[in-house]
């Protein structure tokens, strides 16, 4: 079995099979392999299967640009956006190089010989696995453990407690009394679904989040593929709703106070006196600091007129036998409570990763152009985008490894690095603009952005496009080389940031 190549994938998701099929269209002679740690592919969308689920980006952007969405609907069901994935996977000949069950335990480079050495494990049986170049495409988040705050009392509850992250097939929730903790998209899409029918469902919510009300299908991308051949129809809404929301974004960052009684008033115009929208959907941040919860066909506001469906905002101050005790007095009967509270984010898969034998650690290094690391030679990771599709971001990432790859080839290098300095480590921003709990639990641990280009990166896609898409590859912020030696030791660029941090 062949365990040596010119590019690993670590991950089988939604960008593994995209980076997978870049790489055999715009690079066919490089030899490739996925790793993927679960049974079978689709990443986020094969994990979870709680009831509704469903992508909370337009399909038209989360798509992949090689391969138009023409289900109907644009805020899908995951079971068809796993359909999707694979599909794309068979139609581009990807499951052939798919290696399942192999969790990527360390991963170390070797600058002498610009290889990285890969530890598997593979159901339990150890395997090493190497290549030039590795693509982490494992995503941002533990998928084998969420986020549970403390809470006292967790044991003494006598119902059933579920993590939508691990929900149980056989769950059987008809006629039950439920409480969902959260207020993120997993429980705005959870109360929906469930109250169809449980007998009651609450939202139990610490603060408020912003909600919009979305059509679940675009009538404009409908339209195009009604009338026009499917890529150009495909195209054209793609465009549409990118540049419909940069103008949307920019429109709210000119009028941040106008855009926050904009968004709060539409809800309030949705429930009506039927709920205190003033209590309960009034966030006490400004919007764009953390994703906006899109509702298709506004289905979470009609069981909170109904009442099939209330919330609670209001801090918990413990589990009880049959439910939760609130601070301010109120206890919550509940037969089932979901924990709906969030993810726990690692780097690189949770993996550990060293260079030339020196351990790396995550919250020491700087983003490069939001697709590398500095210092770290010969790795790309694939991420997406806070404030718009994830895709849009894997795509150009993608495309530009392609031509990084085939740069490589031209000029006779085996190794590419963003080297930044002692001054470049000693300068990470302090301006922290995504604010969402998750992301604020890890900051700590991740990498960070820095004061200036090629450190800095903006969750801007058509800075991106044209950097990335348009831009050249060897623009002088990258080092490129036949195999020499880390031009600054990770320990030594450490203590010389260390020191001026000091100064």
């Amino acid at each position: 079995m062949q365990r040596d190549f010119d590019v690993l994938i670590v991950g089988a998701g939604l960008s593994g099979i995209g980076a997978a099929r870049y790489l055999k269209v715009k690079c066919p002679e490089k030899s490739f392999a996925v790793l993927e740690s679960k049974p079978e592919m689709g990443g986020t969308w094969n994990l979870f299967r709680y009831p509704g689920i469903r992508s909370d980006s337009d399909m038209y952007t989360m798509g992949y640009a090689f391969k138009p969405w023409t289900n109907p609907k644009s805020i899908s069901h995951g079971d068809i956006i796993l359909n999707y994935i694979k599909e794309t996977s068979a139609e581009n000949g990807i499951d052939a190089h798919i290696n399942y069950g192999r969790k990527v335990v360390s991963a170390s480079y070797d600058s002498k010989n610009t290889r990285w050495t890969l530890e598997i494990d593979h159901n339990g049986t150890p395997e090493t696995w190497t290549c030039n170049m590795l693509f982490g495409c494992s995503g941002y988040y533990m998928h084998d453990e969420g986020y549970l705050p403390e809470w006292e009392g967790y044991d003494d509850f006598e119902g059933t407690l579920v993590h939508p992250q691990f929900w149980p097939e056989d769950l059987d929730y008809a006629g039950k009394r439920i409480a969902i903790i959260g207020s993120g998209a997993t429980a705005v899409t959870l109360l929906p679904s469930l109250a169809k029918t449980a007998a009651h469902v609450v939202q139990v919510q610490r603060s408020p989040t912003y909600i919009v009300n979305r059509p679940s299908e675009d009538k404009w991308a409908n339209r195009f593929r009604r009338f026009l051949p499917a890529k150009l129809a495909y195209a054209l809404s793609r465009w549409r709703i990118i540049l419909d929301g940069r103008m949307r974004r920019q429109k709210m960052a000119k009028n941040i106070k106008g855009a926050k009684r904009f968004l709060i008033g539409e809800v309030a115009k949705e429930v009506g006196d039927a709920v205190d929208w003033k209590t309960h959907f009034v966030p006490e941040y400004w919007p764009g600091q953390q994703r906006i919860c899109a509702v298709p066909d506004g289905d979470m506001f009609e069981p909170l007129k109904t009442g099939k469906a209330s919330i609670h905002t209001g801090h918990i101050e413990r589990f009880t036998k049959t439910g939760l005790q609130m601070q301010d007095g109120t206890h919550i009967d509940a037969d089932i409570i979901i924990t709906a509270t969030g993810l726990k984010l690692h780097f690189l898969g949770g993996m550990q990763v060293s260079v030339d034998q020196q351990q790396i650690d995550p919250s020491k290094l700087l983003i490069f152009k939001g697709f590398m690391y500095s210092n770290v030679p010969n790795l790309i990771y694939f991420s997406g985008y806070t404030n718009a599709s994830w895709t849009l971001k894997v795509d150009l990432v993608a495309e530009f490894a392609c031509r990084l790859l085939r740069h490589m080839d031209r000029i006779g290098a085996r190794q590419v690095v963003p080297v930044a300095s002692a001054e470049d480590l000693a300068q990470t921003s302090e301006s922290i603009k995504f604010t969402s709990g998750y992301f604020l639990r890890s900051l700590k641990d991740l990498p960070k952005h820095g004061k200036a280009f090629p450190w800095i990166h903006e969750q801007d896609y058509l800075w991106d496009r044209k950097t990335l898409k348009r831009g050249k590859v060897d623009d002088g912020a990258l080092t490129f080389s036949k195999g020499d030696p880390m031009i600054l030791p990770q320990e030594q660029v450490r203590r010389e940031a260390a020191e001026i941090a000091a100064q």
